[in-house]
């Protein structure tokens, strides 16, 4: 079977995968990763080969890029000693474990060992806020999930780097240091440069098309050029990121994001689809070439990693939770509120699901690396594992820990669109035309619902007989087409004002029409 008549059935099977997902409020890329392993080892499926350098950039570019677009500076810097220990210390301590159960058992170079652990280091939040959202867990937990997510590819890719060269003898550890310092301050300057210079070439193009293909572009070759100046790739995207997400939304118009949105949202899912088939593949050429004891020795091995990997995070979250609460007893009132708490530690340990980094760094390891079958074999064991074992069971552990509903966001959107609905009527307050009186009436009544935290974002009663007459107005377009009265070409200019007045109208993410 072809790569491309493969790929198209796993992301037909993926689209239904993602609404049995919502269905059994499990994450989508658990049940993803099942069919992944399911197709790669259908008969027939072929072996694929890909350039190590460009995995990294395929995958990995566009998808950090789009996980720094939405972090919070604010909660970075809130929750930073938390962000600090996960992102930086969870994943040194697991590497190190990692690298000394891949040393003794499987006999495998010490800096290979330490790839190993660098590769099944960092955790993916995508999984975990696909189930935690659904529960409205603490924001801070959420906060800290996310921000971990984006922070620690950072430092597990950093590992990784220099591991992978050491390995292959262009790099000498002890040599590590300074290229670590220089590579990590080059590539946040350079990440900020790339920004401004993005946001003034994004800025002169209107067309959203346009604008998208230049985003991608830019990224891929943000990507591309910190990796030739031997600056970290990783560091650099999200700090180009940052630098855009902060200032780019001014200059943007509606048409460019909302379209702009949609196809990144496409793209990292299709990636997300294509990394589990590559993996898969990979593991299931891996497989045919072990036979025999080396076989089953292949998978004690994974099934060790794995181990070692969930049992890791959850001492190191558990232990820096008990340090800081035993040291942190004579803060002042507010931080004890604000204090990390055990069921808390609990739920972030076990949200230690592997996802797309992880698997596509496994695959992006050299042909001659030590040791590359049994990684890359326990590198797709741990992902699989992860997603499979914790993401499954994420939703019952959550009915046991019983948090109180968290409604910090909302309170936060409520308090904003009184603000800014406020701001439209003051503005609007001078005016005394018959169109400016409905426009008023409007906003107060917009303004009115989002006094409620609860419901900040319903739709109000204009909103309702807007929808309701908009769906009367698409069922009158629909008969003049039928008739012949306007052509395909009238039709879909209607069609598109239509469908701005409809999400203008419509509570975020609810594009249904409302019925009276």
């Amino acid at each position: 079977m072809a790569l491309f008549e493969l790929t198209l059935i796993l992301l037909l099977i993926a689209v239904a995968l993602t609404a049995l997902s919502r269905w059994l409020e499990v994450p989508y890329p658990s049940l993803l990763a099942l069919a992944g392993v399911g197709i790669a080892f259908l008969p027939g499926a072929p072996t694929i080969e890909i350039d190590p350098e460009l995995a990294l950039a395929l995958f990995i570019a566009p998808v950090l890029l789009d996980a720094a677009y939405d972090t919070s500076v604010r909660d970075l810097k809130r929750y930073r000693l938390s962000l600090v220990l996960l992102a930086l210390g969870a994943v040194v301590f697991t590497t190190a474990v990692v690298a000394l159960v891949g040393w003794k058992m499987a006999g495998l170079p010490i800096a290979a060992a330490i790839a190993l652990g660098a590769i099944v280091a960092p955790p993916d939040a995508v999984a975990a806020g696909a189930v935690l959202g659904q529960f409205k867990v603490p924001h801070r937990i959420m906060a800290i999930l996310q921000g971990e997510s984006l922070l620690n590819d950072a430092t597990a890719l950093l590992i990784y780097r220099i591991s992978v060269s050491a390995a292959i003898g262009s790099l000498v550890l002890r040599d590590a240091l300074p290229v670590i310092l220089l590579s990590t301050v080059g590539s946040v300057a350079a990440g900020y440069l790339f920004g401004r210079f993005s946001l003034l070439t994004l800025s002169r193009i209107e067309d959203a098309a346009s604008g998208t293909v230049v985003q991608f572009a830019g990224t891929f070759a943000v990507w591309i050029i910190a990796d030739r100046i031997g600056l970290s790739a990783i560091i650099t995207i999200v700090v180009y990121a940052i630098t855009i997400a902060r200032t780019a939304p001014r200059r943007m118009s509606a048409r460019r994001r909302v379209s702009s949105y949609s196809v990144w949202e496409l793209a990292v899912f299709v990636l997300n689809v294509l990394a589990f088939v590559l993996m898969g593949l990979q593991a299931r050429s891996i497989v045919g070439r072990l036979s025999g004891e080396g076989q089953g020795e292949a998978f004690l091995f994974a099934a060790t990693v794995l181990l070692a990997v969930v049992v890791a995070r959850l001492v190191w979250v558990l232990g820096y939770v008990a340090v800081i609460r035993r040291f942190g007893r004579f803060d002042g009132e507010g931080r004890r509120r604000d204090a990390p708490t055990f069921r808390g530690a609990v739920l972030v340990g076990w949200c230690g699901m592997r996802g797309l980094v992880t698997l596509v760094v496994a695959f992006a390891l050299p042909a001659n690396f030590p040791g590359r079958d049994p990684i890359v074999l326990a590198a797709f064991a741990v992902v699989l594992g992860t997603l499979v074992l914790q993401g499954m069971s994420l939703k019952p552990l959550l009915r046991l820990l019983n948090f109180e509903p968290d409604t910090t966001v909302d309170r936060e959107v409520a308090q904003a669109r009184v603000a800014v609905m406020q701001a439209a009527l003051d503005v609007l307050s001078r005016k005394t035309s018959a169109a400016a009186a409905v426009v008023r009436e409007q906003y107060e009544a917009q303004r009115l619902v989002a006094e409620s935290p609860g419901d900040a974002q319903a739709a109000t009663e204009y909103d309702r007989l807007r929808l309701y007459a908009i769906n009367r107005q698409r069922d009158t377009l629909e008969e003049l087409r039928r008739n012949g009265t306007i052509g395909d070409e009238a039709y879909h200019r209607l069609e598109e004002e239509i469908d701005w007045q409809e999400l203008a109208a419509s509570p975020p993410g609810r594009f249904q029409p409302l019925t009276t």
